[in-house]
């Protein structure tokens, strides 16, 4: 098994990147605005809560087996924090890896997601050799939705009441790709 650089990618318009200090007061008001907060499973109380949170994730080493690792979605111009992109490494490379994505709403709908996620899958399927990638999505969540699609990956569950999410039971769709129906990958 190949060992996992240090989180630094490039887009065309984007670096990723760890999350810093200085990113607490952006990372607060997205991920506190109830908009964005609708479908996620954390949705800060306090700055103190994210400034512990960037903590953490600071002192993490990058792709633990079983740990999610948050990185900043940053506009290559000016490095300003558009979002921030989850990533699951499972406990093996034969086991699917996980990705969710977080944007401040003023960034939403120009395709930025997209083009993390593309970049996040490129690196899966491609020096970090997973076989496969999925998401979990709320089927009100629309826009995930058509972002895993327009990605290329597929429906394979809709789980009905799956889970109790903020005092309501809630439905969960399971999406997921193959490295070989990536079209970068090979």
């Amino acid at each position: 098994m190949n060992a996992i650089d240090e989180p630094v990618f490039a887009t065309a318009r984007l670096h990723l990147d760890r999350l810093a200090g200085s990113d607490a007061p952006s990372l607060f008001a997205y991920r506190g605005d109830e908009a964005v907060a609708r479908f996620q499973g954390w949705k800060p109380a306090t700055i103190d809560e994210v400034e512990a949170f960037i903590a953490r994730q600071t002192a993490q080493p990058f792709a633990v087996s079983g740990s999610w690792f948050q990185l900043a979605i940053r506009e290559k111009a000016g490095g300003e924090l558009l979002g921030d992109l989850g990533v699951h490494f499972p406990p093996t490379r034969d086991d699917a890896i996980e990705f969710g994505v977080s944007l401040r709403p003023d960034r939403q709908g120009r395709g930025y997601a997209r083009e993390a996620m593309g970049a996040m899958l490129d690196q899966a399927f491609g020096p970090w050799g997973y076989r496969r990638a999925v998401g979990s999505v709320d089927p009100r969540n629309v826009a995930s939705i058509a972002l895993l699609r327009s990605l290329g990956f597929r429906q394979e569950a809709h789980h009905v009441e799956a889970y109790l999410f903020r005092g309501e039971w809630v439905d969960d769709v399971i999406f997921a790709m193959l490295a070989r129906e990536w079209p970068r990958s090979g």
